[in-house]
C-alpha cells in the first residue's frame, strides 16, 4: 500500500494515462473517472478514459461524459494505466484487459476491500464511502484546483454511492467533502434533477417488471425481485442497468435483506444484495464469488434463474436464522 502523497507525486511525474472503470459503471465509477480525468488534464497530462459498458445517459450533464471511449475505440495504449473503483483487474472487462496486457505501470485506486493489491501503486481505503472521496483527497495532494466541473463529478460519485447520503457508509468526513464540493461549485439542483428526477421510460418499465415479480420470505424479513431475460428483452432494456431498482426491496417495512436477480443473458444471473440492518451482505455475496459493502453488494452466477434464486435465498435464510 502506498501513501496518498506517494501516489500523487508519481502521477505528476508521467504524462500519459489511461483511466479504466468497471463493467456496468455506477455513479461513483463515472464521477471518479471524470473527476480524475479533469484533474490530470488540468495538470497538462494526456489522458484517455475507457469503459466496457456505456455510461448511462443520466450522467451526461457531467463535463467530459462524451469523451469516455469504448475498448474498440482505443488505438494507442498509454504507458500508465489507472484502475478506478475496481476490486480486481477483471472488473474492467475481458476486451480491455486483452488490450493492456504487458503494460507495466498500473495504479489501483479503490474503496472496496481487496484480496490482493494488484497495482504497482496502490491506494485502497475501505473506510471511504466512495472512490470519489479518494479522488477528492488525491487532487488536493496533487495541488490541482478543483473547479466547478470537477466538483460536479465528485459530488455525483459521493451522492450515488451513499444512496443520497443515507447509507451507513456515510461518515462525517463524507459530509465535509460534500460541503466542500458545494462550496467549489457543484450544482446540487442539477444533480438531484438528473440523477433522481429524470428517469427514462425504459427504467420505469424495468421497475414495473421487477415489482411484478417481487416475492417475500415467510417471515417477511427477505424480499427479492426477478428480471427474466426474455421479458427484459421484450421491453428493449437488455443493455440498461439502472442503479436504484433493488432499493425498492429495502423500502418495505420489516424487510432486512433485499435481493435482485437479473438474468443478463440466458444462464447468467447477476445478483444484487442490500441490507438495512445488521446483516453483512458482502459476506453473503462472497460465498458466490462476489463482494462489495456491508449493506450493498453483488455477485454473478451461472445457472437457471429459479435454481440460483433458490440457492441464494436459502443461504440468506441460513445467515439470518
Amino acid at each position: 500500500m502506498n501513501s496518498m502523497e506517494e501516489v500523487a507525486r508519481q502521477l505528476l511525474k508521467s504524462d500519459d494515462y489511461l483511466i479504466l472503470g468497471h463493467v456496468i459503471p455506477d455513479g461513483d465509477c463515472i464521477g471518479s473517472l471524470l473527476g480524475l480525468y479533469w484533474g490530470l488534464t488540468d495538470s497538462g497530462k494526456q489522458v484517455a478514459m475507457v469503459l466496457a459498458d456505456s455510461a448511462p445517459d443520466r450522467y451526461d450533464y457531467l463535463s467530459g461524459w462524451e469523451m469516455i471511449k469504448k475498448p474498440s475505440e482505443l488505438e494507442v495504449i498509454p504507458a500508465n494505466i489507472i484502475f478506478l473503483d475496481c476490486a480486481d483487474r477483471e472488473r474492467v472487462g475481458e476486451e480491455i484487459l486483452a488490450k493492456i496486457d504487458g503494460h507495466t505501470c498500473v495504479y489501483n485506486i479503490d474503496h472496496h476491500l481487496q484480496s490482493e493489491l494488484y497495482g504497482d501503486y496502490n491506494y485502497v481505503d475501505p473506510g471511504a464511502a466512495a472512490t470519489g472521496e479518494i479522488i477528492f483527497a488525491l487532487l488536493q495532494a496533487m495541488q490541482v484546483p478543483i473547479r466547478a466541473e470537477i466538483a460536479d463529478c465528485l459530488y455525483a460519485a459521493l451522492l450515488m454511492d451513499t444512496g443520497g447520503f443515507l447509507n451507513s457508509n456515510t461518515t462525517s468526513g463524507t459530509m465535509r467533502i460534500a460541503a466542500s464540493l458545494l462550496e467549489l461549485g457543484a450544482d446540487v439542483d442539477q444533480a438531484r434533477i438528473r440523477l433522481f428526477e429524470s428517469k427514462s421510460r425504459r427504467e420505469v418499465l424495468l421497475l414495473g417488471l421487477a415489482l411484478k415479480y417481487i416475492e417475500f420470505s415467510g417471515d417477511g424479513r427477505i424480499a427479492w425481485m426477478s428480471l427474466p431475460y426474455e421479458e427484459v428483452k421484450a421491453i428493449e432494456a437488455l443493455d440498461f442497468h439502472p442503479e436504484g431498482i433493488i432499493n425498492y426491496t429495502r423500502m418495505i417495512a420489516g424487510v432486512e435483506v433485499g435481493l435482485l436477480f437479473r438474468e443478463t443473458e440466458p444462464g447468467i444471473i447477476k445478483i444484487g444484495f442490500r441490507s438495512k440492518g445488521a446483516i453483512d451482505v458482502a459476506a453473503i455475496a462472497a460465498v458466490y464469488g462476489g463482494g462489495g459493502h456491508r449493506q450493498a453488494s453483488g455477485a454473478r452466477q451461472e445457472g437457471t434463474l429459479e435454481e440460483i434464486k433458490k440457492k441464494v435465498i436459502n443461504t440468506v435464510e441460513d445467515v439470518m436464522a
